[in-house]
């Protein structure tokens, strides 16, 4: 079972600076579309690598498919994906998404929405529909009309 909560919680209580991506911000803004893992793209300067290192080790996380090798700041601070495994479920922590959006860039397009009892930056609706339309997979596609139901209702 993935417990998407938890690994916000933790990353929230850790005070890690990270932007929502993925299937899940488009879920959290209502959304009918499912998902299996947790998308970021995180600060990439030292001392939120270094938060996200320790919020990353409480909760057991090691690359897919690696178990023994775990995420450590220095791996953390590429614009590379870190595909991951937590004991909450999969967590991928991005560098940069497409069109070399980095955490500074995508805080432009971020919303701060209040899941459970916390506040996290999400990617607003508008701007991953933007994202994936210019960069589509053949499941995004099937996406499309449930995002722009989803933007009507806002």
């Amino acid at each position: 079972m993935i417990d998407f909560l938890a690994i916000l919680r933790t990353l929230t209580e850790a005070e890690v600076d990270f932007v929502l991506v993925g299937a899940l911000s488009a879920a959290i803004q209502g959304a009918q579309i499912s998902t299996f893992d947790v998308d970021i793209v995180h600060s990439r300067e030292a001392s939120n690598l270094a938060r996200l290192e320790a919020a990353l080790r409480s909760m057991n996380a090691h690359y897919r498919g690696r178990r023994e090798i775990e995420p450590t700041a220095e791996r953390l601070s590429s614009a590379g994906h870190q595909l991951l495994m937590t004991d909450h479920g999969p967590l991928d922590v991005l560098g940069v998404i497409e069109d070399g959006l980095d955490y500074w860039k995508l805080n432009d397009h971020a919303v701060l929405i209040t899941v459970g009892e916390f506040d996290i930056r999400v990617l607003k609706l508008a701007e991953y529909l933007r994202i994936r339309r210019a960069h589509p997979r053949p499941r995004d596609r099937a996406r499309f009309d449930l995002i722009e139901a989803a933007l009507e209702e806002e």
